[in-house]
């Protein structure tokens, strides 16, 4: 059963938009379950069973009661009554209760009442009159984080205040990690802004705790776990780092690249940030291969146990749920081993994640056997299954004026070093059917092979591999790479919701290192806008324009990156058509630009380079470490994958961020 926790809502019905959150994700379970609260809320909840005769009172139109007591349990046995604010609330059962007007306080006579609430003053006063003399009153302000920490100080519950995230941080056998971001919210305005950090060990145990300080807009920032390991001494760890990025403006989210590494380059792999909100399900996880041993990296993310049985994994379109029989103590880091828990799956059978809400969005990581030598491993993430969605009668009637509607690209590398295989996968519970084609499309924007791959149910698990696909349609990619776009296709029926994504495989031929990606579809530059899309992080929709954050690796890592052009509308099409205006811009770590490049796409197309290749290693070498390039168009949004290489011997993968 899925904790009692509100973490994220569906966006065609959030109130207002914000920058950065994608979700309208809930900031209540945030201020709940912070390490840095943990102990008070645990205290208050022992407190409020001292009292002989408590009165709790949930006056919020969205109850807070239950996700309390889902953190912290509150004894029920000197319990004398729940109160509600709301006449429409009044009836209601809740932890048990059936809910009372505030106005039979005199009447129960309490010694003490809990306002479930923040910023509880204004609430207090409203019942002074109701309260028995000697009447104690409590309120979750009891455990508010320090008012120094809060970009909005005047309403706890923003949340600007709560712009947080978790990250996976492993030093040990060799293996490093090194998280890469920027001060975006200086841009937004945050003058004192810094990263609160907080390090727990498998078992949930504080590591370390510390404050990064954040320079100015942009300025970067590497957290490296041999750093850490240095700095507070510590032995082979891999576990949760939580991260709160204080007094924020502007954007409620904390993004950044994660390269995990050998020390000799021989070990490389990237994935991103993990989303702030625990969601019921993830999918998009592939079923191993032969010779290979799939681990789901399991970061409890709050304050509480995860029950042995409460979590668990299915293939995806079945019923049949394998339950992880293990706990999973609060803020504890668990390696679960998929293949062992669901032998009988392979790829390209894919898997079905059963959260429960107690994890913010998991990475998995593939070990592929190797002669002699350790296995090569890869990690990547899972992605949120939304069970809030329904399909969309209208779609099917709206290519005539969206085009090709949602668009899911993935890069296809240069054919010559890399093997790209694609993988469309069903990312909502609404989703039974997946009606899909799949274009081909150079570098240059021009489409050279199309596939109707018919309407796949949700137990299907078609892969496309490019290779294989190019050799029977007597195709080829004259820019040498390119791209492939995922569309719904409705020319036999079916039904769609939107929330289309595919998963993209890349195996360097040299040398067999492999890296995977995940994303979502959406509807790509157009000046119309259809629910939230074209999508926007800086702006209410539509999003015309790229702000993208290219990290930068050290030697002997070269940067790549893969950037696609794609277009919903046909070239011609209200003045579309043009190449992108797009350009580069080098950073050092201190946010000073020492170049720019221009560097146009083809509309509808796609451009791979290295960034030694388009700023010399002289600029790059003077650059340093912590260097970054942004990528800026104005014109339209493009969308981006970047990753590092390591000659022939090594390579990683994911998709960029933007801010």
């Amino acid at each position: 059963m899925a904790l009692k926790i509100d973490t994220f809502s569906n966006p065609d019905a959030r109130n207002g938009w914000r920058p950065g959150n994608n979700f309208g994700g809930h900031s209540l379970f945030k201020a709940l379950g912070h390490p840095k609260v943990m102990a008070q809320g645990r205290a208050l909840a022992e407190k409020l069973g001292g009292f002989a005769r408590l009165a709790l009172y949930d006056p919020e139109p969205q109850p807070i009661l239950e996700p309390f007591d889902a953190f912290f349990p509150i004894p029920r046995g000197n319990i004398a009554a729940l109160l509600v604010q709301r006449v429409e609330d009044i009836g209601a059962e809740r932890l048990g209760f059936t809910a009372r007007p505030v106005l039979d306080l005199p009447a129960i006579a309490p010694d003490a009442v809990f306002i479930a609430a923040f910023d509880s003053g204004a609430l207090k006063s409203q019942i002074e009159r109701l309260l028995p003399p000697g009447c104690q009153v409590l309120s979750l302000d009891d455990m508010r984080l320090p008012a120094e920490w809060l970009g909005n100080p005047g309403k706890y519950l923003d949340p600007i205040n709560f712009a947080t995230n978790f990250a996976f941080l492993r030093d040990a056998e060799g293996l490093h990690t090194k998280l890469v971001t920027a001060n975006y919210w200086r841009g937004y305005g945050a003058e004192r802004a810094a990263l609160w950090c907080c390090l727990f060990d498998p078992d949930g145990g504080v590591l370390a705790e510390w404050e990064e300080q954040l320079g100015g807009t942009n300025h970067s920032l590497i957290i490296d776990s041999r750093e850490v390991r240095r700095r507070f001494g510590l032995s082979d760890f891999a576990g949760s780092l939580f991260m709160h990025a204080l007094r924020a403006k502007g954007h409620d989210v904390v993004k950044y690249a994660l390269d995990c590494f050998s020390e000799d380059g021989d070990q490389l792999s990237c994935t991103h940030d993990a989303n702030a909100w625990p969601a019921d399900l993830y999918a998009g996880v592939p079923a191993p291969k032969a010779g290979e041993k799939l681990l789901l990296w399991v970061q409890n993310s709050h304050p509480l146990t995860i029950p042995a049985g409460a979590i668990g994994a299915n293939a995806m379109g079945s019923q049949d749920t394998a339950w992880v029989d293990t706990e999973v103590p609060p803020f504890g880091t668990r390696a679960v081993d998929l293949g062992a828990l669901l032998p009988g799956l392979k790829f390209p059978d894919q898997i079905e994640i059963q959260a429960g809400r107690y994890f913010v969005r998991p990475r998995y990581e593939i070990l592929r056997a190797r002669d002699g030598k350790p296995p090569r491993r890869r990690i990547a993430h899972a992605n949120v299954e939304r069970i809030d969605l329904k399909p969309d009668p209208k779609l099917p009637q709206l290519g005539g004026l969206l085009g090709k509607g949602y668009v899911m690209p993935l890069p296809i590398l240069p054919l010559d070093r890399w093997r790209s295989v694609t993988l469309p996968t069903p990312m909502s519970t609404a989703q039974q059917e997946l009606p899909l084609k799949l274009l081909l499309i150079d570098g240059s924007g021009e489409t050279v092979a199309e596939k109707y791959l018919g309407r796949l149910a949700r137990r299907d698990s078609v892969p496309a591999d490019i290779d294989a696909w190019m050799a029977e349609a007597g195709a080829s990619l004259p820019s040498g790479y390119g791209h492939v776009e995922y569309l719904y296709d409705f020319r036999d029926g079916g039904e769609a919701d939107g929330w289309l994504h595919a998963l993209g495989l890349y195996e360097q031929r040299a040398s067999g290192h492999a890296a995977e990606t995940i994303f979502g579809a959406h509807i790509y530059n157009m000046p119309i806008t259809y629910r939230d899309e074209p999508q926007s992080y800086t702006h209410r929709p539509p999003g015309l324009t790229t702000r993208l954050f290219l990290r930068l690796g050290d030697a002997p890592f070269d940067s790549i990156c893969h950037l696609v052009y794609p277009a919903s509308l046909p070239a011609g099409t209200y003045g579309s058509g043009e190449p992108s205006a797009t350009k580069l811009t080098l950073f050092n770590g201190r946010a000073e630009a020492l170049a720019e490049r221009d560097l146009p796409i083809p509309y509808g197309g796609s451009v791979f380079f290295r960034v030694s290749e388009v700023f010399g290693t002289a600029l790059r070498q003077q650059a340093g470490s912590g260097a970054w390039v942004q990528i800026r168009d104005t014109t339209c949004r493009l969308f981006g994958f970047h990753g590092l290489e390591n000659g022939q011997t090594s390579f990683c993968l994911d998709h960029m961020f933007g801010f």
